[in-house]
């Protein structure tokens, strides 16, 4: 009794587990769109990648804007040279601290210094292009973020059309399998009573055998796009979803588009190029002398935050790296190769993009071609499956014939919305390759 409980239980938790994992939910395109642009990883990760190169841009501030420090440093010495200067700072000398004993020896002395410093860039030629290299860049990862999003809106194109096709499958099939069911009871009927052979029965049930399989397979194939847009909307629960809309063939305007140079993964290389450009010439204005302005504001004495004594520093510093070793050499070389690589990766990117729009044309010609053959091909099966099951029922056609035309029924039919789909993604493939 024990085990026939436990049996029960287990029955009832697999098919609870089995109908949860079968859980059907009904999404539009529209929504798959909206929850792919806020949850997809890839568009997060290239919305950091443009919030590092911002932050690589607002670094480049440090050009124009003021570097402020402050200080505070106590010291207790017996060092004959700075205990003097801190008694000079903190202007307590007298005549006594000038005998040679007391200077050569002094007492323990101390010091409490207080210190605001400011650099301030005058001209560094240097930083203003990296400065214009950087802000670049980041104009590049922006165009970027906005083509990665464009790619996933095909993505997810392609994906709910195939969720759509997958579907289209599953009910095609099913329909084979009533009519091969249906065939099957007839073929059975029709042995029992002598008028056919046990070998044509058998051929009809290899047929069922045969469409439970594709069956099978296409179910399968719907779970695999519905976890793949999962994957797209950065959702882990993995239900099994099933489009809002039916797949049809899409109406066209078809226009000679070409290539646009403003599209934004172009305009991005472009962009880029540009960015080793500055730096190319940031290397080279490393050559130059550069004027700086500093200053400095400081308060002394033998007590801690106390300021009895004062000061202040103010100037300006030309310096120049006439010599490092012939390294500024080498790296303005390599910045200049690594721009005339830049330069020749736009224009190879230019032409795969042209390359690939010519054959998307093609595609979707040779996609419109096949849709017209594909429809008229399904329409003669379909009325050649017609005539054999009639001519069947009356016992005046084979079953190997009306096997082959069930067949060949069930092929056009999803051959036919195969042609759809490749239609239509030619054309949303098209629309890509030509966006601005």
């Amino acid at each position: 009794m024990k085990e026939k409980i436990g049996v029960l239980i287990f029955s009832f938790l697999s098919l609870s587990l089995a109908s949860h994992a079968q859980e059907t939910v009904l999404i539009s395109k529209e929504q798959v769109l909206s929850r792919v642009q806020e949850e997809n990883t890839s568009i997060k990760i290239s919305e950091e990648a443009f919030n590092s190169a911002k932050a690589d841009f607002r670094q480049t501030n440090a050009v124009f804007l003021p570097n402020i420090t402050a200080s505070h440093t106590g010291i207790s010495t017996t060092n004959p040279l700075m205990a003097f200067g801190s008694k000079l700072n903190q202007e307590i000398l007298t005549a006594s601290d000038f005998d040679p004993a007391l200077l050569n020896d002094p007492s323990k002395t101390q010091n409490f210094a207080t210190k605001i410093e400011v650099q301030q860039p005058l001209i560094n030629a240097d930083g203003i292009y990296q400065r214009k290299a950087a802000k670049t860049k980041m104009e590049a990862m922006s165009l970027q973020t906005q083509r990665t999003s464009d790619y996933l809106a095909l993505e997810v194109d392609k994906a709910f059309m195939q969720l759509q096709l997958a579907y289209k499958a599953v009910d095609v099939l099913e329909k084979a399998l009533e009519a091969a069911n249906a065939n099957k009871t007839l073929a059975e009927n029709s042995f029992k009573q002598g008028y056919l052979q046990r070998s044509d029965v058998l051929n009809v049930e290899v047929r069922v055998s045969e469409v439970l399989a594709q069956l099978q397979n296409a179910k399968s194939n719907v779970q695999n796009v519905s976890n793949y847009l999962s994957f797209l909307m950065n959702d882990e629960t993995y239900v099994v979803y099933k489009p809002s809309e039916e797949l049809v063939v899409q109406s066209l305007q078809f226009q000679d588009a070409n290539i646009s140079e403003n599209r934004s993964d172009i305009k991005a290389m472009e962009l880029a190029s540009q960015a080793y450009k500055d730096m190319s010439k940031a290397d080279k204005m490393t050559f130059l002398p550069r004027l700086n302005a500093f200053g400095s504001y400081e308060m002394y004495d033998d007590k801690i935050f106390r300021a009895d004594a004062s000061g202040y520093v103010v100037g300006a510093q030309l310096s120049w790296d006439i010599f490092q070793g012939s390294k500024r050499f080498g790296k303005a070389q390599k910045s200049k190769a690594e721009y005339e690589k830049s330069k020749l990766e736009y224009n190879q990117y230019i032409s795969q993009s042209k390359l690939e729009l010519n054959k998307a044309k093609r595609m979707l010609l040779d996609a419109e071609n096949k849709l017209n053959i594909t429809k008229l091909a399904l329409a003669q099966s379909e009325e050649s499956l017609r005539i054999r099951t009639n001519r069947f029922k009356e016992g005046l056609e084979k079953t190997s014939d009306l096997l082959m035309a069930e067949t060949q029924y069930a092929q056009k039919q999803l051959e036919y919305h195969q042609t759809i789909f490749e239609y239509n993604y030619a054309k949303a493939y098209l629309e890509f390759l030509t966006k601005e």
